[in-house]
């Protein structure tokens, strides 16, 4: 069974082609800085890398970029749409309506819909993917595989928040959770990698969206993000967490719209709005040659996540590992050493050498006296989606 697998993130997409269930991958790429004038699209197949650079303004414009290159004569994987049976979508929000993997039907996509209030950078982005699927591969069951899913076993007394009861039960205002794919892959390849039996593991995925879950014995238990993708770490445009007087502020004495704040906190705020880049490496770039604002951001944002890392091992009474993974977190050497520095109240030590080097694979950081691991796992989520699909489907 051929799945086509498309993960569509606030700035990028990530796919997948995979042969189910051999697990065999046809064929993946990405696309990156979309609404960029220098977007690029990596395309991979066997041994043939293609890449292009340019303007690329949407996501619905990048999805037939994408399946173009599926399609053609000489780079393509597939000669006819039908020869995708299922394409299986990631979608960031599904609320309560949603625990586990869906097929998608008109019924699925005005929920999907719905919640597009609540992870404004997320769900239309989603539900793009799935119209666009819809209609380039109309023989294909269509199924999501929700972020908050894995977030549903977080305790009551976690994600709920101190405000009156009925929010909570009649409205469904909590903590949902996010990046949840990603937490469950990296979580399981970590307990496999390390061989526990029981365990207590922080994962912090770090991308353009970035998120830190505390997870005991394979089960989430709590999460930065909260209702909505918005609240936690520093992110790309993200401001993360913030006092919410703030947003009173901005509309009762500076003149702001609500939906001007919500623009601002949500698409001009977190590292864009620290450094005027929202792209981590070009941060590091200008930090290197001295850029103040760059090297501040930096600062603030590794010592938000030490804040979380210290939280949640008050959570779960002890820590056996830190994962990194997603863009950020598997690639910038920097902002690892930065987290992991001056940690050693929790027996967290971060080897400099192992740091810098680089490999596809699972890879230990931290130092021989350090009892905590510090490992780099590169998530997949688009192998988590298509498993829980065929699982679905089969």
């Amino acid at each position: 069974m051929n799945i086509l697998v498309i993960n569509s993130g606030s700035s990028s997409i990530k796919f997948q082609l995979i042969q189910m269930p051999s697990e065999a991958l046809i064929c993946s790429g990405l696309v990156e800085r979309i609404g960029h004038k220098d977007a690029i699209l990596n395309y991979t197949r066997s041994n043939t890398s293609i890449q292009q650079i340019g303007r690329i303004e949407t996501h619905q414009e990048a999805l037939h970029k994408i399946l173009d290159l599926l399609l053609d004569a000489e780079t393509g994987v597939i000669q006819k749409s039908n020869e995708i049976e299922v394409v299986g979508h990631r979608v960031v929000h599904g609320g309560n309506s949603f625990s586990e993997t869906a097929l998608i039907t008109a019924e699925v996509k005005q929920e999907i819909q719905q919640y597009a209030a609540l992870a404004p950078l997320h769900n239309p982005s989603n539900l793009v993917g799935i119209l666009v699927a819809e209609a380039f591969f109309p023989l294909a069951r269509q199924v999501a595989v929700f972020d908050t899913a894995f977030h549903q076993s977080i305790p009551e007394k976690a994600k709920k928040y101190a405000i009156p009861n009925n929010f909570y039960e009649d409205h469904g205002i909590q903590l949902y959770g996010f990046h949840g794919t990603s937490h469950q892959y990296v979580s399981e390849q970590a307990i496999a990698y390390l061989q526990l039996q029981r365990s207590k593991i922080i994962s912090i995925h770090l991308g353009n969206g970035c998120s830190i879950t505390a997870i005991m014995d394979g089960k989430s238990i709590d999460h930065s993000m909260g209702f909505s993708p918005s609240p936690g770490l520093i992110m790309g445009t993200r401001s993360g967490d913030i006092d919410h007087s703030i947003v009173f502020h901005l509309v009762n004495n500076l003149g702001y719209s609500l939906n001007e704040v919500d623009k601002l906190l949500n698409k001009k705020s977190g590292m864009l709005g620290l450094t005027g880049y929202s792209d981590l490496r070009d941060i590091q770039a200008e930090a290197e040659k001295g850029n103040a604002h760059c090297v501040l951001a930096l600062a603030m944002n590794a010592y938000r996540i030490k804040k979380y890392i210290g939280a949640y091992i008050a959570a779960m009474n002890g820590l056996d590992a830190i994962v990194f993974t997603a863009g950020i977190g598997e690639n910038s050497s920097t902002l690892r050493q930065l987290i992991c520095a001056d940690m050693d109240c929790f027996n967290i030590a971060l080897d400099d050498s192992k740091n810098e080097f680089r490999t596809q694979n699972i890879r230990e950081i931290h130092t021989d006296a350090s009892k905590v691991k510090i490992l780099v796992v590169p998530t997949n989520e688009e192998l988590e989606i298509a498993k829980q699909a065929f699982q679905l489907v089969h």
